[in-house]
Order: C-alpha cells, then sequence, then structure tokens
C-alpha cells in the first residue's frame, strides 16, 4: 500500500512543460533583446544628449506601461489570451523597426515592442509559477529568467557582426534576428493550455477539466494536487504582511533594474560610448553564466541567495566606486569588476525575479507582480535623468546608493519574510493555504 500511495504522489516531466519552458524561455530572451535594444540605437542617428537620455529612458518607460496594461490583464481575460495580443504587438514593432530611418520612427517601434516586452514578461512570471510542476517550479523559472542574458547576448553579437555595415543593415539584421525567434515563439504558445490555477480561480471549472485532459492527462494533474494538499498540510508559513512583501520585492526590484541598467545600458552611452555594445556583450555573459546557479534552486534558501545576491552586488560597487581612477583608464579592469559584480548581481536578480511572482495569490498575482515591476523600473526612469549630468566618481556613487536600497530589501525578507525556496509549493509561498 505504501508503494500504491508513493507511485500515485509522483509527478513527472511532460511534453507539455517542455513547451511551457521554452515558450517562457525564449519570451524572456525577445524582452530583453529589445529592452536592450535602446543603448544601441544611440548609435543610429545623431542626437544631443537630452535625446539620448530620452532613448535610453525610452525602454523602461515604455516597459512600465506595457507591465501596467498586462498585469491585469492577464488576471481578468487569461494568461495565454495576454500572450497572443504581446506577440501580435511584437511583429508589427519589429517589422516597423526595419523601415524606421528617423529618430521619432525609432521611438514609435520601439514603444510598440517595449510595450509587448513589459506585458510579456510579467505575463511569463505569473504563468510559469502557475504551471510547472512543483519539484521544478523554482529551477524553471530561474533559468527561465537566464535566458534574459540570452537576449542581451545574442543582441550584442548581431550588433558587433554588423557595427561595420551601414546603420539600415545592422537594423534590418536585429530586426530579423527578432522575427525568426517570435515565428518559434508563437508555434509553442499554440501548443500550451492556459493556466489551470487561473482557471480554476475564476469558477471556469468546465474549461479547466478540458485543459487537464489534453494536455497532462487527468492521473498526473490528480498526483500534482495530491502533493499540494500534502504539502499543504504538512507546512506552517507564518504570515507575511503586504506591506513587507511590496517594500522587499520593490527595493531589491528597483536596486535590480535601476543598477543593473546604470551599469549596463547607460554608462557606456554616457561614458564610454564606443565600448556600448562590449559592455552588453561581457555583463550578459556574465549573468548568464552564473545563472547556471538555478539549476539548484529547488534545494536552495531564496532568503540565502536573495542576502547573498545583494551583500555582494553592494561590496563590489563599493570596490569599483573607491577605484574608479584606475579602471576608467584600463578599461580590462573594468570589465573584470564588471564579471565579478555582474555574477553576484546575476544571483541577487533571478532570486528577485523569481520572487515577486510567487508570494501573491491567484487571483491578483498579475496585478501585484505588475505593481512591483511598475513602481521599481519606474523609478529607473527618474535615475536616468538624475545621473545624466554626473560625473563618472559620483556616477558610481549614485549606483552604491542604489544598491544599497537593494540591499536593505533583501535584509528584511531574510528578517521578516517566509521561505518560498526549497520547493515550497506555490500555495505555500504565496499565503493562499492559510
Amino acid at each position: 500500500m505504501k508503494g500504491e500511495n508513493s507511485k500515485k504522489l509522483e509527478e513527472h516531466w511532460t511534453h507539455t512543460d517542455t513547451l511551457a519552458f521554452w515558450s517562457f524561455a525564449l519570451g524572456m530572451l525577445l524582452e530583453n533583446y529589445i529592452f536592450s535594444l535602446a543603448a544601441i540605437a544611440t548609435g543610429w542617428v545623431e542626437m544631443p544628449k537630452f535625446l539620448q537620455s530620452l532613448l535610453l529612458s525610452w525602454s523602461p518607460l515604455w516597459l512600465i506601461i506595457g507591465i501596467a496594461f498586462a498585469g491585469p490583464l492577464s488576471d481578468h481575460f487569461g494568461r495565454k489570451n495576454t500572450f497572443y495580443l504581446t506577440m501580435f504587438l511584437y511583429a508589427i514593432g519589429a517589422i516597423g523597426l526595419i523601415f524606421s530611418y528617423s529618430y521619432t520612427l525609432i521611438l514609435i517601434f520601439l514603444a510598440i515592442m517595449l510595450f509587448a516586452a513589459g506585458g510579456e514578461m510579467n505575463t511569463i512570471m505569473v504563468a510559469s509559477h502557475e504551471m510547472m510542476p512543483n519539484k521544478h517550479r523554482s529551477k524553471a523559472m530561474f533559468m527561465e529568467l537566464n535566458f534574459i542574458n540570452v537576449g542581451g547576448l545574442l543582441l550584442a553579437i548581431v550588433s558587433l557582426s554588423s557595427a561595420y555595415s551601414s546603420v539600415a543593415f545592422q537594423r534590418g539584421m536585429i530586426a530579423a534576428a527578432f522575427l525568426a525567434v517570435l515565428a518559434i515563439l508563437f508555434f509553442t504558445r499554440t501548443k500550451l493550455p492556459e493556466s489551470i490555477r487561473w482557471l480554476e480561480s475564476r469558477g471556469k471549472d468546465e474549461k479547466a477539466k478540458e485543459e487537464i485532459k489534453k494536455h497532462y492527462g487527468e492521473d498526473e494533474y490528480n498526483a500534482r494536487q495530491q502533493i499540494i494538499k500534502s504539502s499543504i498540510t504538512d507546512n506552517h508559513v507564518n504570515s507575511v504582511s503586504t506591506f513587507v512583501k511590496l517594500f522587499a520585492t520593490i527595493a531589491t526590484a528597483f536596486a535590480g533594474a535601476a543598477g543593473f541598467g546604470l551599469l549596463t545600458y547607460v554608462l557606456g552611452p554616457s561614458y564610454f560610448k564606443a565600448s556600448t555594445a562590449w559592455i552588453i556583450l561581457v555583463t550578459m555573459a556574465a549573468e548568464f553564466g552564473i545563472g547556471f546557479v538555478g539549476l539548484g534552486a529547488d534545494r536552495w534558501s531564496r532568503k540565502n541567495l536573495l542576502l547573498i545576491g545583494y551583500t555582494g552586488t553592494f561590496v563590489m560597487t563599493l570596490i569599483a566606486y573607491l577605484t574608479v581612477g584606475v579602471w576608467s583608464k584600463e578599461l580590462m579592469f573594468f570589465f573584470v569588476l564588471l564579471i565579478i559584480l555582474n555574477a553576484f548581481n546575476g544571483i541577487g536578480y533571478l532570486t528577485e525575479d523569481t520572487l515577486k511572482g510567487e508570494v501573491w495569490p491567484t487571483k491578483v498575482r498579475g496585478t501585484y507582480t505588475a505593481i512591483v515591476r511598475f513602481v521599481s523600473i519606474g523609478l529607473y526612469i527618474v535615475t536616468i535623468y538624475l545621473t545624466q549630468n554626473l560625473n563618472l566618481s559620483q556616477y558610481m556613487l549614485f549606483n552604491l546608493l542604489v544598491w544599497g536600497i537593494g540591499l536593505a530589501g533583501a535584509v528584511v525578507w531574510f528578517i521578516l519574510g517566509n521561505e518560498t525556496g526549497k520547493k515550497t509549493i506555490l500555495e505555500v509561498a504565496s499565503g493562499e493555504s492559510k
């Protein structure tokens, strides 16, 4: 009898889970491909400093507009329907970008793509937690997020490989690579079910049964449900206030967006214009490499990883601030610092991006995840303008203060937050089991 019960409680990685993983991973790739594009686009047309700042702030601005729209939309109309909208807008923007010969057209079509990217990533953060098998939920999310770095790498490689051609050729190459990945993404999305958790939270039980039967099979899904019920019974989680959740997630997300953005996307165009693509390439390569820690994410403490990531990033930024006079004259030293800094940042970023989508109840997960991302990325826009007239030393000090805020959020969650890692099921992580 014991053997039978063990068999019933076993969950398997299915074909549907594989499709979902690659769908979400490619979605993350395209999001950062587009987000990083503004830094490359600063070299497409001549522009004064204030228009360069506008173009650099264009990415986070339209990203948060897309986030604000897609968060509630995915809660009301479903995760899958929201994906169809974002992919349609992606296609329009990419085709338009090919013919963007002026600063204004670049802004217009980048805005369309960034709007879609904001909605895309927000919905992935929500859907992945809801759809992945419990024992693989953290690992899948970490590795999907690691494809953000692949998006930046792909853009940097395409940009550098076409850097000595005409701007029109480079722009066309960037758009063509994007459309090729989008075609694969569309194919995988059509094969996916709607989130069963979302359907059940909306009372769409019959539709949920249809999706279960078609994509998982009743035996597999029942096994997953038994594991959830067993985990709820066996796990006691302290109640965490909404204020603590919002402070910790917004503080760490703000540092992840602003601290990372200022070093990756703003530093190059502002101080080392000729090295912009190389800074993006080195940063993304370092973060992609460290991203494989995600393979152990189901075993490790989310609270510990968050604290390690933000402490390490703060310390490395402090070292960078104190040695500005050295690495500003020898960029190879700067790239060494950048690699080590982004190793820690990668750990913190993957952890906070996973955390901010898992601590909210299913009915409002899209909306609250959007609130956190809207506020944190919105504040990043402010930092672009606050730093545009600073010298390099002042700029690095400002960056240090940003990471200090992120560290404060990590410390608060370490002390007051609940453990959402170590194979914690979503219902316990979000507090829905209470």
